[in-house]
């Protein structure tokens, strides 16, 4: 449960780096920022799932490209659930998607 715990909190502090870096994302706080790591980590979770598994031969044909797409939307959806956070423009979703699903991805082998 600790592990857990901290693991969404670094999430947290890496969402609110990368909002301060990239032009065209805004998180209002570190609070903020620990919403939208636990907001989109339960959409990941359920969500994620069902279209990792739909689009499992996309995946396959990319060679995990397609998982990026995937990410992105996911993260568009969490966009639009959280009114303190907000991304301006695709390109901008698909960047801070793909470095959180690499951060995210380095914090699971930590934690």
């Amino acid at each position: 449960m600790l592990d857990l715990i901290l693991h969404l909190m670094c999430l947290g502090a890496v969402i609110l780096l990368i909002a301060r870096s990239l032009p065209g994302m805004h998180v209002d706080s570190y609070g903020t920022s620990v919403m939208v790591a636990i907001v989109y980590g339960l959409i990941n979770i359920t969500l994620g799932f069902i279209l990792k598994l739909l689009g499992l031969p996309f995946i396959i044909i990319t060679m995990g490209v397609f998982l990026i797409l995937i990410n992105a939307f996911l993260l568009w959806i969490t966009d639009q659930l959280l009114e303190d956070f907000e991304i301006e423009g695709i390109g901008t979703t698909f960047i801070a998607a793909l470095l959180i699903t690499i951060t995210d991805t380095i914090l699971a082998i930590i934690f």
